[in-house]
């Protein structure tokens, strides 16, 4: 306190309240009455403690501004904390998606092979039916033209036997046919 009180006497010892001309300590001089103003001021000042309570506020201030700032760098950590995890998540996510690509990758070529085989099956059993009902057809032309052909050279040898015997030929034919299939039979 005494060494507030000595730098304002300084203060006051320096202004240019006493460069005035005639006397100072007089109610007339304006300068001596601002002068009993101003420290009257700071004695109110000092008396009510305002330069303490100022300190107190800039104290609190600053302490606010602290706490701002310990906060700012908790909340920057944080965010970098996130940031640092949401990278790793997400070269996580891309792995995982890859390793996907790569198992659809190997699944469809495995598809398409199984694709290719089973194409490759049914076309060889379709054809293999093809040449079942190539050869039977053809068994069946062959019998067919066979039966075609014994119709005919029956039906030729009927007419030319026909001709050629009489009717008592044709029993004695006719007998001795009997007597080679009861021949064949016994």
């Amino acid at each position: 306190m005494i060494a507030r009180l000595t730098a304002v006497a300084a203060a006051l010892a320096a202004s240019p309240a006493l460069a005035a001309t005639g006397p100072f300590f007089s109610l007339r001089n304006t300068d001596f009455i601002v002068l009993l103003a101003f420290l009257v001021f700071i004695g109110i000042l000092l008396y009510y403690r305002v330069p303490s309570a100022i300190g107190r506020m800039l104290d609190k201030r600053a302490e606010g501004i602290k706490a701002d700032i310990a906060e700012a760098r908790r909340l920057r950590d944080e965010a970098q904390e996130i940031y640092a995890n949401y990278e790793r998540r997400q070269r996580e996510v891309q792995g995982q998606a890859d390793a996907i690509v790569a198992n659809a990758r190997r699944e469809a070529l495995a598809q398409a092979d199984k694709a290719k085989v089973d194409l490759q099956t049914s076309i060889d059993r379709r054809l293999q039916t093809a040449q079942d009902q190539i050869s039977a057809a053809e068994t069946e032309a062959v019998r067919a033209v066979r039966n075609q052909a014994i119709q005919v050279a029956m039906a030729a040898a009927t007419e030319v036997l026909g001709r050629q015997m009489g009717p008592q030929d044709r029993s004695a034919g006719i007998d001795r046919a009997i007597d080679d299939v009861a021949r064949h039979l016994n």
